[in-house]
C-alpha cells in the first residue's frame, strides 16, 4: 500500500471516528480544507462515496460504515503497536486519551492535574468531557473513568474514590411555594429538572431506596438536559428539583442555596474506577498517568 493510500485510510477512520471533519483535522493535525481533499481522493479511488456530509453533521454511508468496520481491528493493532513502543522508553513521552464524565474531572483529575503536568512534561493528557456510556476501546480511547457499576468485566478496573451518592435538592425560594417531599412518590406532585442523555435519549432514571423498599419513580420533568451544570443551575434559580451527585451539589448545601430532601432514601453506589483494556503491553505513556493517579488517590 502507497503512503498516500495509508494517509486516506488514515484520515477517513478519523473522521468516521470523530464525526466531524474538525475535529478529525485537529487530531491529525490537519486543516479541515486539506482533510476534506484526502476524503474526495480516497472515495473518488474507490469509486464510491463513504461519508454523508451536511453543515452540521457527518455520517457514514453504508459502504462508508462498512468499510470503517472492517478496517477498524487492523488500525487498532497498528495504533497498539506504535504505543507499545512507548513502553520502551526511560521517559515517557506521548498523549494519554481519556473517556470521563464531568462529575470525574472535578473529583479526580483536577485536583492531580497540575503536579501531573510537572512530573511529566512530555504527556499531553487528551480529555474528552462525555457523560454517556462509551466503548473507549471502539472510540480509541487509552482509558476511562466511570462508576464501577457502568465498567464491562472485561477491563482492569482501579477505585479510585470512595462510593457516591444522589442527593435530590431544590432552592430555598422553591420550597417557599412547594411543599417538602417526604417519601419518593411525593416527587410526582413536584417540577423536577433532569438530566437526558445525548446518544441514546433516554432519561437519567430517579431510583430510591431505604432499607428492603426500592422505588423508581416517574417524574414530570420541566427541563432537559445533558449537562449537570445547566441541572444545579436551574435547581438554583427554583425552576424545579434536581437529582444530582452529592459531592457536586454540597457546596450550595453548605452555603444553604439549595436545600437537601429524601436524604435517606438516596443510598451509596461505586464510587469512581479508572479502566482500561487488559493488553500484553502498555505504552508507557499510560502506565505513568495509571501509576500517578493511584499514588494520589485518597485513602479508601
Amino acid at each position: 500500500m502507497k503512503g498516500t493510500e495509508f494517509a486516506e485510510l488514515t484520515a477517513f477512520m478519523a473522521v468516521t471516528r470523530e464525526r466531524s471533519f474538525r475535529r478529525a483535522a485537529q487530531s491529525l493535525g490537519l486543516t479541515p480544507s486539506a482533510l476534506s481533499h484526502t476524503i474526495r481522493s480516497l472515495e473518488e479511488r474507490l469509486g464510491a462515496r463513504l461519508l454523508n456530509r451536511t453543515t452540521r453533521s457527518v455520517a457514514p454511508t453504508q459502504a462508508g460504515q462498512t468499510l470503517f468496520e472492517r478496517l477498524g481491528p487492523a488500525f487498532q493493532d497498528i495504533e497498539g503497536a506504535v504505543k507499545d513502543v512507548g513502553a520502551f522508553q526511560t521517559q515517557p513521552r506521548g498523549t494519554v486519551r481519556l473517556n470521563l464524565p464531568r462529575l470525574a474531572v472535578h473529583r479526580v483529575i483536577t485536583p492531580i492535574l497540575a503536579d501531573f503536568t510537572t512530573k511529566y512534561p512530555d504527556i499531553q493528557l487528551d480529555l474528552i468531557i462525555d457523560d454517556n456510556i462509551t466503548d473507549v476501546v471502539a472510540k480509541g480511547f487509552d482509558a476511562g473513568i466511570r462508576s464501577g457499576e457502568l465498567i464491562s468485566q472485561d477491563m482492569i478496573a482501579v477505585k479510585l474514590t470512595p462510593d457516591l451518592r444522589m442527593a435530590v435538592v431544590g432552592s430555598a425560594s422553591y420550597f417557599q411555594h412547594h411543599p417538602v417531599p417526604a417519601k419518593p412518590a411525593d416527587l410526582r406532585d413536584h417540577s423536577c429538572v433532569t438530566y437526558r442523555w445525548n446518544e441514546t435519549g433516554a432519561l437519567f432514571p430517579w431510583r430510591f431506596s431505604n432499607g428492603d423498599q426500592s422505588v423508581e419513580v416517574k417524574i414530570s420533568q420541566s427541563v432537559t438536559v445533558n449537562d449537570i451544570d445547566i441541572l444545579c443551575e436551574a435547581a438554583l434559580q427554583g425552576v424545579g428539583l434536581a437529582l444530582l451527585p452529592e459531592s457536586f451539589v454540597q457546596p450550595h448545601i453548605a452555603d444553604g442555596h439549595l436545600v437537601r430532601v429524601l436524604e435517606n432514601w438516596c443510598q451509596p453506589f461505586a464510587g469512581f474506577y479508572l479502566y482500561y483494556p487488559d493488553k500484553p503491553y502498555m505504552p508507557a505513556t499510560l502506565r505513568a498517568f495509571i501509576d500517578f493517579v493511584k499514588s494520589s488517590r485518597p485513602a479508601l
